[in-house]
């Protein structure tokens, strides 16, 4: 049978919208948390599923970090249901007040969130984000239009069944949530054109899906960006702590957007920490400059591509600095937006990193694994936005809304 048309899928999420809208807060709470259950209790479903999907991309060619980014397991699935309940029991946006004040003439003025009506993903590999981005929008007042890569089609389509079901046992409509099963490109140039139906986009994916939706989407888009994450090493920092922060950094999901890409070493600690540091980093291939290829034997050399490269696997560039206004020149020319941290002991540098570094994060004596929306308290999160209108950073609830102006009066008539 033919998967269901995209422009019907956007009809009925469009209907959806209307009515989760006005759903109250304990009856998406409790569609997120019967959605958490049942993904719990189909884990062996959705792993099968998975495995189909794995073993698929496995036999194509898909690289160890694809793969990784694809792959489900017990602990990843029991994460996705813990995201879902954070998320329940996190404060509803919708119907907040952001601000007030009364009139002169006596009308009252406020400003309250509402949400954004239908919010499509497009991604790639993962399907926690499937459960991800729905809850999310869910909470947020959203129905949701998902379309996932053909590599996890079958996880995808394990997960939304769960989470229709729950929202169908919550009273909701199952449309609130529909996953486009049409994995084609003209499908994914008709997804991102679906005006009047589409509020926004959110794609997340590499270069490549990044490109095409800049290119083909004709609905407002929020773009989830490339992560070409730095550590600066300043000549005050604590060179233990450093070698602890780059190493989570890099290695601890390296294909990942938040995982450091390039790191950065003042002239004055370099001699100490670099020869270190490339001991802690075994496994992972190093480029740098040419101070940097002086100082640890076996170093390739970096080029200007190498720096600005998000490799999302186990490479990282590095440079050797003369000290902080190189080092924040340095993430200017190269950085993506995304993430940038310093190691320092110095508060000065520290606080002059967090003003002038141009990012939808920055983050002080920290790995840059931490910005994420589930370890900055808002729940799972929807992506990260590196542009700067209308959500920047980790994008959670109160991204996934909008404001309206609700004006009350007692029959003032404006002169």
């Amino acid at each position: 049978m033919a998967p269901t048309s995209v422009p019907e899928l956007g009809r009925r999420a469009q209907a959806a919208s209307r009515i989760l809208a006005t759903a109250s807060g304990a009856v998406k709470d409790t569609a997120l948390r019967l959605g958490a259950d049942l993904l719990e209790q189909h884990t062996a479903d959705i792993l099968e599923a998975n495995g189909h999907d794995v073993d698929g991309a496995a036999s194509l060619g898909a690289t160890a970090t694809e793969i990784d980014r694809l792959r489900l397991s017990d602990a990843r699935i029991g994460a996705m249901a813990d995201g879902l309940r954070q998320v329940a029991a996190l404060a509803d946006p919708v119907g907040a007040v952001v601000d007030g004040s009364v009139r002169p003439n006596g009308l009252s003025v406020q400003r309250v969130r509402v949400p954004l009506g239908v919010i499509g993903i497009i991604y790639e590999n993962r399907p926690n984000v499937t459960s991800d981005a729905a809850g999310l929008c869910l909470k947020a007042g959203n129905a949701t239009m998902l379309r996932g890569s053909s590599s996890a089609l079958a996880s995808n389509i394990a997960v939304v069944a769960c989470l229709r079901q729950a929202a169908g046992k919550a009273g909701l409509p199952e449309d609130v949530v529909v996953l486009v099963e049409d994995t084609g490109r003209p499908a994914a140039v008709e997804f991102m054109r679906l005006e009047g139906v589409i509020d926004c986009l959110i794609p997340r994916g590499g270069a490549s899906l990044l490109a095409t939706v800049k290119q083909e989407a004709t609905v407002p888009c929020i773009i989830d960006g490339d992560g070409n994450c730095h550590v600066y090493v300043d000549a005050a920092a604590d060179l233990d702590m450093a070698l602890a922060i780059v190493v989570n950094a890099k290695t601890q999901r390296p294909g990942v957007c938040n995982a450091a890409e390039s790191l950065l070493v003042h002239r004055a600690v370099a001699d100490a920490f670099l020869p270190r540091a490339a001991r802690a980093l075994e496994g992972v291939e190093l480029v740098g400059d040419d101070r940097a290829r002086a100082l640890v034997p076996g170093m390739t050399v970096a080029s200007d591509e190498d720096f600005a490269t998000e490799f999302l696997a186990l490479t990282l560039s590095v440079a050797v600095v003369d000290g902080l206004d190189e080092a924040i020149d340095h993430i200017a020319r190269y950085g993506s937006g995304h993430s940038e941290a310093i190691v320092t002991t110095d508060l000065a540098a520290a606080d002059r990193f967090c003003r002038e570094v141009d990012a939808g994060a920055v983050v002080v004596n920290a790995s840059t694994r931490f910005v994420d929306g589930a370890e900055l308290g808002l729940g799972a999160e929807v992506g990260i936005s590196t542009q700067k209108l209308h959500a920047r950073g980790p994008m959670g609830l109160e991204a996934l809304t909008c404001t309206k102006y609700v004006v009350r009066g007692d029959g003032q008539v404006r002169g």
